[in-house]
């Protein structure tokens, strides 16, 4: 069983961006979006013009935050062989009702790939009052071009 990380998000936060639940890489080194060549941070970076991507941590996340945006799963933890959303089982979402509550500036949700949207709106649909966003997942597996993605990214962040 593998568990997804805290969110990370504070009383500002007004957009979260949504995985379905952190690869290996990302689990191993505790932090979101840590695969070499997943476009997230790079992503991020460019649009607003912030380059180069820090190597800490701690400085990718305050970008976030200067920015108002949070990172979150979908899912609270499942069983999965290997990163592949496709190898998902025995799944739990994690606790949106609440979260929400707790976080009410939070207003659009952007969706990192089509299984987070799907895991999503299976159990929660479209809650009223949100903005919902479904990006290309920024994983490597996901062979669209960094350019591609960023032109469609660049929809929804800014």
């Amino acid at each position: 069983m593998i568990q997804s990380f805290p969110p990370f998000v504070n009383s500002k936060t007004e957009i979260l961006i949504l995985g379905t639940m952190p690869g290996i890489a990302s689990l191993e080194k505790q932090e979101y979006y840590a695969h070499k060549r997943n476009h997230f941070w790079k992503i991020m970076y460019t649009l607003f013009d912030n380059l180069p991507i820090a190597e800490v941590f701690q400085e990718k996340k305050q970008l976030l935050q200067a920015n108002n945006i949070g990172l979150w799963d979908v899912l609270e933890n499942c069983e999965r062989k290997g990163s592949l959303d496709i190898h998902i089982k025995n799944h739990k979402e994690n606790d949106f009702e609440t979260f929400f509550k707790e976080f009410p500036r939070i207003t659009t949700i952007i969706f990192n790939g089509k299984e987070s949207q799907r895991y999503f709106l299976k159990k929660f649909g479209k809650i009223e009052g949100f903005l919902y966003y479904e990006m290309p997942s920024t994983s490597p597996a996901n062979t669209m071009s960094f350019e591609n993605k960023l032109k469609i990214w660049s929809t929804c962040i800014k």
